[in-house]
């Protein structure tokens, strides 16, 4: 990480800490019990956490792989990711498009899982998601961008639970990237 994004990871860290994480009994998207959950949209859509998160993200993309053109993932936790992402590379001049996978093709018109700008064939992309729990989302994400004929480089998350996502998406011949993990939220050690 770029040495003075350091204050502004901290800071993202302890919106997520105070307004996502929780402490409690639920079932996940995979349908796995877990005793804390992590809510990012409860940061990703607050104007600071927006900021924060486009500008880590999109900063961990271009030391990753630099070649992407273009950033999305499964609606609806990539959705404000991979819009932060694209502004913040805005920003820096190296724009990166966005786009949003669907969960299920469009049911009429143009019935397809890719929404946004008309990517070309063969373009760099990366995924972007929230939570990494089974890497299931993101994988999904990746194969419906693979079908539509885009060159995947790996999958960018905000958290990685570190409960086998990150070995689901190496079976796939992906790579795993995230800003922060488990330990963040729990003090784990290794």
């Amino acid at each position: 990480m770029n040495d003075s994004l350091a204050p502004d990871r901290e800071r993202l860290l302890e919106l997520l800490r105070t307004h996502s994480f929780e402490r409690r009994e639920v079932i996940l998207a995979s349908g796995r019990p877990s005793n804390f959950y992590i809510d990012c949209k409860r940061t990703t859509l607050r104007a600071e956490g927006h900021w924060l998160v486009g500008r880590l993200l999109f900063d961990l993309i271009q030391r990753e792989a630099p070649e992407a053109r273009a950033v999305g993932g499964l609606t609806l936790g990539a959705d404000p990711i991979a819009s932060a992402v694209s502004m913040a590379s805005w920003m820096a001049a190296r724009p990166l498009e966005a786009f949003i996978v669907r969960k299920e093709a469009k049911g009429h018109g143009t019935r397809r899982f890719i929404e946004g700008p008309a990517l070309p064939p063969g373009l760099p992309v990366v995924i972007v998601e929230d939570v990494v729990t089974t890497g299931g989302s993101g994988l999904f994400a990746a194969e419906k961008a693979r079908e539509a004929g885009l060159d995947v480089r790996g999958i960018f998350a905000l958290v990685d639970r570190r409960e086998g996502g990150r070995e689901a998406v190496e079976e796939k011949g992906l790579r795993l990237f995230s800003l922060f993990d488990r330990r963040d939220f729990l003090g784990e050690e290794d």
